[in-house]
């Protein structure tokens, strides 16, 4: 590939990407995740129910995982579907 023009422009874009990057990834390291968002604009008991309800749909899909799981395991015979011959005239 040939170099272009445009070659020292893209590195200084990539430099400015990657110093905006660090800086994200600083501030995502202080801030500790959505908590301290979460704990100024929710309530205490908010926050408990909030947390309950993610507890409760882990929990769904986990079930559902376990459904499948169970459904694979089950003697090929059950999950064998015999084909139906129709004859055409």
């Amino acid at each position: 590939m040939a170099e272009t023009d445009e070659s020292p422009d893209l590195a200084a874009r990539l430099a400015v990407i990657e110093e905006r990057l660090a800086a994200m990834e600083q501030h995502g390291q202080e801030a500790e995740g959505l908590e301290p968002v979460l704990a100024r604009l929710f309530p205490t008991e908010v926050r408990g129910h909030l947390r309950a309800a993610r507890k409760e749909q882990l929990l769904a899909v986990r079930s559902l995982i376990d459904h499948w799981i169970d459904r694979l395991e089950r003697a090929p015979a059950e999950r064998v579907r015999r084909r139906e011959s129709i004859k055409l005239e």
